[in-house]
């Protein structure tokens, strides 16, 4: 009872305190809008968060040493994830217009979630291993397969909000590992080709359609721009205070499309007001302040560089979809992390968090060690 009691001692709960509250906001949000859907959006996320919370604990207790040591548990999971988004590519199984679930019976997966963070265990592992000689540039094509393999197969589906996260996982792990400017200048060619190429062969026609007219809306405000028009009225319409808890009219009288997801924060912006958004946004403050001060305690370059794919998964999923909701970005369709509905999302961010704690705990561990 007592290594329990000391393993949670050493958590860090200011990480934990922001995680639930933005959880909460979710829920919250999700309980308004209960009465504007049959499905049990609300009842399914608490679900979803007792399980990711079990997970979180879980692997705190996971020596994240583990994932540094073994080459094949790493390898496999990454395996697992592209497998799975090979099945849902091939399987054409369609839902609202996007072939990225898996159902088994009434339960959605979303492989996406499980590779965005493979992902980063994977890329942290690669190039740990390689920080003396990580300036050769076999190291950047290498990381360029293992991330273009799973980006290619999201582009497929398409899902280019997810796409653009696993974009930013590799570029942060890439650039802040020692990587040369040269490099990194070729980088920056290689990706524009890419995009020139997804743009022509991967884009669906409605995703390029949203793409432009994110410079002007209004010019197809019943078509292509009419969700980012509907998201800014909820978000404008929300004032200081907000309209309050169940009178969101854009969400609740179903103007706002995809209120429960894609576009939960501009749902939460209209019932809570710049009070609530600036309490969301402080709440995502702590919670990169926390990670950054994880990354900056920890004891070596795995630790360290798994810190930085995880803050760059969460923080650019959560700024393109702030930025499409409030009309400063394209509509890409992407959920926001710990408050959108979607238990792959929940539960794969909160395992994330749990290996975030136990290189907290092994890092306090590491200066006890020292300081004795």
């Amino acid at each position: 009872m007592q290594t329990f009691l000391e393993h949670f001692r050493r958590f860090d709960w200011f990480l934990l305190g922001a995680v639930a509250v933005l959880i909460t906001m979710g829920l919250v949000t999700l309980f308004s809008l209960r009465d504007a859907s049959t499905f049990p959006f609300f009842e399914r996320q608490l679900v979803w968060s007792a399980i990711g919370f079990a997970a979180l604990v879980s692997l705190s207790f996971l020596d994240f040493r583990f994932f540094r040591a073994q080459s094949g548990v790493v390898l496999g999971l990454y395996l697992i994830s592209v497998f799975l988004l090979i099945f849902v590519v091939v399987s054409k199984v369609t839902f609202r217009g996007i072939s990225a679930w898996i159902q088994i019976g009434n339960i959605f997966i979303q492989p996406v979630e499980i590779a965005k963070l493979a992902l980063v265990i994977l890329l942290a592992k690669f190039f740990s291993n390689r920080h003396i000689e990580i300036y050769r540039i076999r190291h950047l094509i290498v990381s360029g397969i293992y991330f273009l393999i799973p980006t290619f197969l999201v582009l497929l589906q398409p899902d280019l909000g997810s796409a653009l996260v696993l974009v930013a996982i590799w570029l942060s792990i890439i650039i802040f590992s020692g990587m040369k400017l040269r490099h990194i200048f070729l980088l920056g060619i290689v990706s524009v080709l890419v995009a020139g190429i997804a743009w022509s062969f991967l884009l669906a026609p409605y995703q390029k359609a949203r793409i432009t007219s994110f410079v002007n809306p209004y010019s197809d405000p019943k078509g292509a721009g009419y969700q980012m028009i509907q998201s800014m009225i909820a978000v404008g319409s929300g004032g200081v205070w907000g309209k309050g808890l169940g009178y969101g009219s854009q969400s609740h009288l179903n103007f706002l499309p995809e209120a429960e997801t894609d576009f939960v924060f501009a749902a939460f912006a209209e019932e809570w007001g710049f009070v609530g958004v600036s309490a969301m946004f402080f709440s995502f403050l702590v919670l990169l302040a926390r990670i950054i001060w994880i990354g900056m305690k920890s004891s070596d370059s795995f630790s360290r560089l798994y810190v930085l794919g995880f803050a760059a998964f969460i923080f650019s999923q959560a700024f393109v979809h702030i930025g499409m909701n409030m009309g400063v970005m394209p509509i890409t369709g992407i959920t926001l992390p710990f408050v959108s509905y979607g238990g792959s999302s929940l539960v794969s961010i909160l395992a994330g968090i749990g290996i975030l704690q136990n290189i907290k705990i092994h890092s306090r561990k590491h200066i006890e060690e020292r300081e004795f």
